[in-house]
């Protein structure tokens, strides 16, 4: 009985743990093996990454914590070994399957680092500063795009890009406005390129022109770097470089906010194309899915700021921590957390790294990059005016 009992809860646990991995990471059992190779070159390299700063800052340079990002030595690395070795073609599913599965993870475990009042204020400074960003980048992309004579539809891609989610918000509105295939590519490469410069320059930038506040610096990154591995990555470097956590934790939300976004963003796209191009007798865009365009990795950010917030207040009131953990307890369980937190998104970014190619850029042409430049450019400098001004209205 003892036996049958213990196969029995062995059988229930291994279901379990595969519905889970199926529900959080929508990946069959089957398609495991072919993630395997990509996702372990990939910790490996974060792993590598990590010894790497610390055996620079702490033992070379004689620092008691060191100076040098592992994200950023990650993403490096990456980039470094991504376009010098040729990689064989089975790591790219493990390296996809990082930057959007892993990076989502970590990005859940980020919630414990914030209580939910923190979400709600940090999200409350970020939404005017994403609204005029989204409307200054979708109209001045747009207008640029024209006056150089692109593609309409590779103008709007590289806008929404900029504006909302990088390389998600392209490849959901691409359909939405009957986009080609290679506009779409287009559009990726402009995006990952100015994106990946971003999140090197950017930390640093932050910190100079926000004077070394760490919440105006977050919202900066947040607003003004492209794709979500991007802010994260950019703000986990300022994070490390300038001990300043809080830079990551309002660049997360504002980020968040940004995604929220693409599902309204989106449909309205979509009825512009449609209602313009039955006008001119051609074709009618293609219905779009709003509820595809919610990420349910926010709600996993929500969910853990909400536990992070209830076991606050048990431990706050004297008591324990949902019943069960004692206030040091309680500590090292969502210090525990953040540090996992963290490593999946090295891992992640390390994908990031070994997943961009500059070679698929030849051929591409100055006038998109153009574009992408002063999109770019242009959310940067609203981005930074908005906060200045919030400033002067909101104490952050």
């Amino acid at each position: 009985d003892r036996k049958r009992l213990t196969s029995q809860l062995i059988t229930e646990a291994t279901l379990l743990a595969l519905w889970a991995v199926k529900t959080l990471f929508g990946v069959k059992v089957s398609q495991v093996p072919s993630l395997l190779p990509g996702l372990l070159a990939a910790a490996l390299l974060a792993w590598l990454s990590v010894w790497l700063s610390e055996f620079i800052g702490v033992s070379l340079m004689g620092f008691e914590k060191t100076p040098i990002s592992a994200v950023m030595v990650a993403i490096v690395l990456g980039l470094v070994t991504g376009n010098l070795v040729p990689l064989p073609t089975a790591l790219k599913p493990g390296f996809t399957f990082s930057v959007k599965k892993v990076l989502r993870l970590g990005i859940i475990l980020l919630g414990i680092r914030l209580s939910i009042f923190d979400v709600v204020r940090l999200s409350a400074l970020g939404v005017p500063i994403v609204m005029l960003c989204i409307v200054s980048a979708l109209f001045f992309t747009t207008r640029l795009n024209k006056w150089l004579r692109l593609p309409e539809r590779l103008g709007t891609l590289i806008a929404v890009g900029t504006a909302i989610c990088g390389v998600t918000a392209i490849v959901a509105a691409g359909p939405a406005i009957d986009a080609e295939d290679e506009e779409v590519a287009y559009a990726v490469a402009v995006i990952t390129t100015f994106g990946i410069l971003a999140t090197l320059l950017y930390p640093y930038a932050a910190h100079l022109m926000c004077t070394g506040d760490a919440v105006r610096a977050g919202l900066f990154m947040g607003t003004a770097i492209h794709d979500t591995s991007q802010v994260t990555g950019a703000a986990l470097v300022y994070a490390d470089v300038f001990a300043a956590p809080r830079a990551l934790d309002a660049a997360t939300v504002t980020k968040l906010v940004r995604n929220v976004f693409m599902a309204a963003v989106i449909p309205l796209m979509a009825f512009y194309y449609a209602r313009r191009m039955q006008n001119q007798g051609e074709f009618v865009g293609k219905k779009t899915n709003v509820t595809k365009l919610l990420p349910l990795f926010i709600v996993g950010f929500l969910a853990l700021a909400v536990v992070r917030s209830v076991g606050d207040a048990g431990v706050n009131a004297g008591g324990q921590a949902f019943g069960l953990w004692d206030a040091v307890t309680w500590t090292s369980i969502h210090q525990f957390v953040k540090t996992w937190a963290v490593n999946f998104l090295v891992v992640a970014l390390a994908g990031v790294g070994l997943s961009t190619s500059f070679r698929m850029i030849k051929g591409l042409g100055i006038k998109p990059f153009i574009v992408g430049m002063g999109a770019a450019l242009m959310v940067g400098v609203v981005s930074f005016f908005t906060i200045c001004l919030l400033g002067t209205l909101v104490p952050l």
